[in-house]
């Protein structure tokens, strides 16, 4: 299969060899056919281009399934035609309003789950049907008990990320856990206090490690490294192990993103962790964009803690209760007998403690001798929310039917495929001599250093007539001002007839 030759060729680090003929809607549909994970794309609800100019709810989705009835004056304010847009025409697309859109934005938010809402009915059902005892039956439900809904959810999300088990825990959003697990691994002291973070990291991660570094009263300028890329938004493993090599006697934590949001630069983990704590470094990881996208061994390559959110590539839902890594040498709990009185004194890694952090042996004796549960989960603090669980764990089902391995074969050839139009589309433009090239690629051409994003650096002042074509176009795309777009084909719900499509699109966009 065509398919497989560039998979071995990817997964070697090396570009993948398309025909001459590959920038045709023919050669498209051919990979398509041959996608060993089209089916999966059935386990999704896509937003139509009709769907994406509703204004108003009016019970029907856009694969046409009815819902609970609606409030009968947003009925009536919807229009007709099934997809409740309420602007009063199609703007000449109705042949095209049943289609899904083409959805390239899972790096921001993922699509939904067609199991998501009948797992977040079956809690409902439970909770309206047996109230409190929900915690502890599941009435035949896909969902376990809810006081079970955590752990299982952590169980099923361990291979995602590489990780035991015991070792994940799913709790709070993606900035909270890692003030929670800051809170518990930058420790600094006179001599070590400094934090290594990249140069961009998305705001609420720099808002973050500023303010714990505040919160031990320390000054961000002098306890906060930065490191800077090239003159192409790249980082090179040389240049982080360089900076960890400059910084190593004063640094107590080294805090990067898996994958580089704006660049979409996929950074060689299991190096940098070695080489960083080798040289007594703590090591955490934000894998918010790496998290149900690449490949992950966080247990075998030894990193101390990572945290991320499941509403992109694992598609929770917005603000969906998100996940955390603690390796096993650090969920620990031992007890020193005798200490303090007859059943001895748990010892544990400090962390800030809550309830349900504590162990389900002794959680409900309700007194004041915290015993955290072993793991990952005893760095948890309240009750999670069940409609959130049942959320995440209908979106795991669908991984349920897959693997890491797979989703990631098909992301790399599927970005490859982008970035082969790409290049047509670039060579095909005519000098323009005194003027910036019409685009730039600065996400790496290694395969092996990104994940299933390209992102796109428009000259300056072409944002908005690109932005304008692909909705006209009924395509959702995420735009980063001044000039970027991210494309981002997951392999979940993306085809290579949408990759051929959006960059037809894109190339008369800017002719």
């Amino acid at each position: 299969m065509e398919t497989s030759n560039f998979v071995s060729q990817l997964r070697s680090g090396a570009r993948a060899k398309f025909p001459a003929h590959a920038n045709s809607l023919e050669y498209a549909r051919k990979l398509d056919e041959q996608d060993p994970l089209k089916h999966l794309r059935e386990e999704y609800t896509l937003p139509t281009r009709g769907s994406l100019r509703k204004r108003h709810l009016n019970g029907t989705l856009p694969d046409g399934t009815r819902v609970a009835s609606l409030d009968q004056t947003a009925q009536a304010e919807s229009n007709t035609n099934g997809c409740g847009n309420g602007t009063n025409g199609t703007n000449g697309h109705a042949d095209d309003d049943d289609k899904p859109c083409i959805y390239f934005c899972g790096n921001s938010l993922g699509v939904q789950p067609k199991a998501v809402r009948r797992y977040v009915n079956a809690q409902l059902e439970t909770w309206a049907s047996i109230g409190v005892n929900g915690h502890f039956q599941s009435l035949g439900s896909p969902l376990v008990p809810w006081q079970d809904m955590a752990e299982d959810c952590a169980r099923r999300s361990a291979a995602i990320v590489g990780a035991l088990p015991s070792e994940v825990v799913i709790m709070n959003t993606l900035t909270a856990n890692l003030h929670l697990l800051m809170a518990s691994f930058y420790r600094p002291t006179e001599k070590r206090h400094k934090i290594i973070l990249e140069w961009r990291p998305f705001p609420s991660d720099w808002y973050a490690i500023e303010s714990q570094v505040q919160w031990h009263g320390l000054d961000p300028t002098k306890s906060m490294v930065t490191i800077q890329p090239d003159e192409d938004f790249y980082i090179s493993t040389d240049t982080i192990l360089w900076t960890i090599d400059e910084h190593a006697e004063e640094t107590a934590l080294l805090l990067l993103p898996g994958i580089q949001y704006y660049t979409g630069q996929l950074f060689d983990m299991e190096r940098i962790t070695k080489y960083a704590r080798d040289r007594g470094v703590v090591v955490g990881w934000d894998l918010a964009h790496a998290a149900g996208n690449v490949e992950l061994r966080l247990h075998d390559w030894d990193v101390d803690f990572a945290a991320w959110c499941t509403y992109k590539y694992q598609n929770a839902g917005p603000g969906a209760i998100a996940g955390a890594f603690v390796h096993e040498r650090h969920g620990r709990v031992e007890v020193e007998v005798g200490a303090e009185d007859a059943c001895g004194r748990p010892v544990f890694r400090h962390r800030l403690t809550g309830w349900y952090g504590g162990d389900k042996s002794v959680r409900f004796n309700m007194d004041n001798k915290f015993l955290p549960t072993p793991g990952a989960g005893g760095f948890q603090l309240s009750n999670p929310s069940a409609i959130d669980l049942a959320a995440l764990s209908g979106a795991l089902s669908v991984f349920d039917k897959t693997d890491m391995a797979a989703l990631r074969s098909k992301a790399l050839v599927l970005t490859a495929y982008a970035e082969h139009l790409l290049d047509g589309i670039f060579a095909d433009q005519p000098a323009d001599d005194g003027k910036a090239p019409v685009f730039r690629i600065i996400t790496p051409r290694d395969p092996l250093q990104r994940g299933t994003q390209l992102s796109v650096l428009l000259r300056d002042g072409l944002l908005d007539q690109v932005g304008g074509a692909l909705e006209e176009a009924g395509i959702v795309c995420d735009r980063r001002k001044p000039g970027v777009i991210r494309v981002a084909p997951v392999p979940m719900y993306c085809t290579f007839e949408d990759v051929w499509t959006f960059m037809d699109v894109l190339r008369k966009s800017v002719a």
